[in-house]
């Protein structure tokens, strides 16, 4: 009978790695996760103070959105959630520069190796395992969130028991969806060469487009309840809405989001015969006819203006772009040596690449949200057209920033940066010139 390897060698390297401050690389990413810590700080700072500043003090063009007590509300909440959000700044900094400098990833590794082989299963359970292990110092803070900070401010509609069972489906899915995606993507190493990076990503698109066609039927589901929206007054507006605009769709439904949460959202999803229109039980709950319907205009905005294959297109392209990186770096015998491990295996160096990419992508933020800002205006005045008055839209978008407690005054470089969306001063200014013309 073949005896288990016990030796300290079985569970620790015993080649440790290179003094990795040699590697030029290595003061760049420390460098880049520094700098995106001091960035996110001054910009939360910077936003705090606007905020204070205008604190009891509605600006003129806004008054009427909300009362003076909610107001206040809104303030207290833009800076419990920008003081959990830079909290979990430094802290996802600290543990990410842990992740790659303690020595730990090298030695699982190595670990895995040793028990598990290097077959493309084998590697693929590694990155699953590390995916999983790396997502889990996010939890305490994720939970803080939903039960604390969202609690004490009257949004959490959640129990303990749907929050993590939420989890445990995403992880189910995660191991039935991502792991065979990893093996096939690890298997086109092999069997295609140098070009396997072309290859993986041309899987990695059409996984997300059957998953695109896939998740408003299964996925979704899962999660939340749909049934479709009951015959009435409203249901008819919207039906003539969609067929005014030459949008097709198979049902309009609603959502079950306040089993959730108090926030709420319109949105359609699916292609083809599987499109369907999704109203947030709480957005019809907060909203008049004339304004869901404005809502929904917005959304069929994106559709007619073709905002998501253009999102899609761009999305391509940077997907494309980085599995060339990728592909460059795991040839390096310097990008393998400067976190402690051997060359040979792409596995490291895709695990590498997804830590990395966040302290890069970073400072495409604001380019990314300026261009997302565009549709959101572009859907705007679609919305108005549809409607044919800018009214009842610039009255759901003040009744959704009044429940949802919005922040009326960011600070223009904090806004220019991380929203998607204009602010709501901006995106009246621009549906009231645009119906004044």
């Amino acid at each position: 009978m073949v005896q288990p390897d016990l030796s300290v060698e079985a569970f620790f390297p015993t080649d440790p790695a290179p003094f990795i401050l040699d590697y030029p690389i290595v003061w760049v990413v420390m460098l880049l996760i520094g700098l995106r810590v001091v960035t996110q700080t001054w910009l939360k700072n910077l936003n705090f103070c606007h905020v204070k500043a205008h604190e009891g003090k509605i600006p003129e063009p806004l008054h009427g959105v909300m009362d003076e007590a909610t107001y206040a509300k809104s303030v207290d909440y833009t800076i419990a959630r920008g003081r959990l959000a830079g909290f979990e700044d430094g802290y996802s900094a600290l543990v990410l520069l842990a992740v790659l400098f303690s020595g730990v990833l090298p030695w699982a590794f190595q670990l895995f190796q040793h028990h598990a082989g290097t077959s493309a299963w084998a590697m693929a359970a590694f990155l699953f395992a590390a995916g999983v292990a790396l997502s889990l110092p996010g939890l305490p803070v994720d939970w803080f969130e939903q039960f604390q900070l969202e609690q004490k401010f009257g949004f959490n509609t959640s129990t303990q028991k749907i929050w993590w069972l939420d989890r445990l489906k995403m992880f189910l899915l995660a191991a039935v969806l991502g792991y065979p995606l990893l093996v096939l993507l690890l298997k086109f190493v092999e069997w295609t060469g140098e070009w396997w990076w072309l290859w993986a990503w041309g899987a990695l698109m059409a996984f997300q487009f059957l998953m695109m066609v896939l998740a408003p039927v299964l996925i979704m589901p899962l999660f939340y309840k749909f049934t479709p929206l009951p015959e009435g007054s409203l249901r008819e507006r919207l039906l003539k809405l969609a067929a005014r605009t030459q949008f097709r769709a198979q049902n309009i439904q609603v959502m079950d989001g306040s089993k959730r949460s108090r926030h709420s959202n319109a949105f359609f999803t699916g292609f083809g015969r599987f499109r369907k229109i999704v109203l947030f039980d709480t957005l019809i709950a907060q909203l008049s006819e004339p304004e869901l319907e404005a809502v929904l205009a917005h959304e069929i905005g994106h559709y007619k203006r073709k905002h998501l294959p253009k999102l899609l297109g761009w999305a391509a392209l940077v997907s494309l772009a980085s599995f060339y990186v990728l592909a460059l770096l795991a040839r390096q015998e310097w990008f393998y040596r400067a976190f402690g491990f051997a060359p040979g295996n792409v596995s490291p160096a895709l695990l590498l690449f997804a830590l990395l990419g966040g302290p890069v992508t970073f400072w495409l933020t604001p380019l990314q949200n300026w261009w997302a800002r565009r549709f959101e205006y572009e859907a705007d005045a679609f919305a108005a057209e549809a409607v044919s008055e800018a009214p009842p839209l610039v009255g759901a978008l003040r009744k959704l920033h009044e429940k949802n407690l919005s922040n009326l005054t960011p600070h223009p470089a904090y806004s220019g940066f991380y929203y998607s969306h204009p602010t709501l001063l901006e995106r009246e200014r621009a549906l009231h010139g645009r119906h004044a013309g």
